[in-house]
């Protein structure tokens, strides 16, 4: 079983109220449901299934034709098929779905509630939604509809209860989208799909939490690195001081310095600082050590201008 499809499980078994019950049947068929003289509406899900089967005999006191047939294409499931014969046209426009002959989309008056129009997106995403399970390379949830402004009214309705999706054109069809783990996750909540929520969060708080570890473990190596380029170049302009008789030149302070770095040549400057500060009578910090540096790459410099 699929991710997508624990969700979906999780979902239908909720209860939700007759005002909800309505928006996701009305999000369901308008997205799911292939709509000519009948409705028809074809499904793997025996959970789903009846979630729908239910809800059209509770809203519309109807009971529509279920055809079930064995798929046999890689490996046998079963295919249910719902068909609505009768009070087509009023079920339709009741559920906001066509006016007239014509396919429409809800207006906001279709929806009372923050609610409702959760209850319509859960609706869309039953139909035709998918997500990634986190464990895998990432994370990602989508919503594929057949025209633009179907994907600019899911956007826009997502928008209104503070989900910032997307949309964009692949091949012929239209994809909404969110690749955010938090507002996936949020989502999968709002679905009230507890188990998978905390499933979700669960593999997401373990990928954050190693994606932080790797960080700063790059960064500490990083700076491990970073100190030793340092030390070794000091080391060299230490070299290159005696190689060419200006030892002598610096002050007494400066030569402690340069002596216990050539004693602790992979330690860092604050490191060092320390080491001196303990082990001598000259108390000195990490900028005081920096600053002997700057003095000993002064004095190359200006020795070596004048070859």
């Amino acid at each position: 079983m699929t991710y997508t499809t624990k969700v979906k499980e999780e979902i239908v078994k909720q209860e939700i109220n007759q005002p909800e019950k309505i928006c996701e049947l009305s999000g369901f068929l308008r997205f799911g449901a292939v709509i000519k003289n009948n409705i028809t509406i074809t499904l793997e899900n025996a959970s789903l299934t009846r979630r729908i089967y239910s809800s059209l005999k509770s809203i519309f006191n109807i009971r529509p034709k279920i055809i079930v047939r064995n798929q046999k294409r890689f490996r046998v499931k079963q295919i249910y098929i719902l068909e609505i014969t009768e009070k087509v046209n009023y079920i339709l426009q009741f559920l906001n779905i066509t006016d007239g002959n014509k396919k429409i989309l809800p207006e906001d008056n279709f929806f009372s509630t923050r609610e409702e129009k959760i209850a319509y997106l859960e609706g869309v995403f039953l139909a035709t939604g998918t997500v990634n399970d986190p464990a895998s390379s990432g994370y990602h949830l989508e919503i594929v509809t057949n025209l633009n402004r179907e994907a600019v009214f899911l956007t826009n309705l997502f928008k209104a209860i503070d989900i910032n999706a997307k949309h964009l054109k692949r091949n012929s069809k239209f994809m909404v989208y969110i690749k955010n783990a938090e507002v996936i996750s949020e989502i999968i909540r709002m679905f009230k799909a507890t188990n998978s929520y905390f499933y979700f969060e669960d593999i997401r708080i373990y990928r954050d939490h190693k994606n932080m570890v790797n960080r700063l473990n790059n960064c500490e190596i990083a700076n491990q690195e970073k100190t030793i380029t340092t030390g070794l170049k000091q080391i060299a302009d230490i070299k290159y001081l005696k190689d060419n008789d200006l030892y002598s030149l610096l002050d007494d302070n400066t030569k402690i310095v340069l002596d216990y770095r050539e004693k602790y040549p992979e330690t860092s400057l604050k490191e060092l600082s320390d080491i001196i500060s303990l082990e001598t009578e000259y108390k000195i910090g990490k900028s005081g050590v920096n600053h002997h540096f700057i003095k000993v790459r002064n004095l190359i410099k200006k020795h070596q201008q004048k070859l």
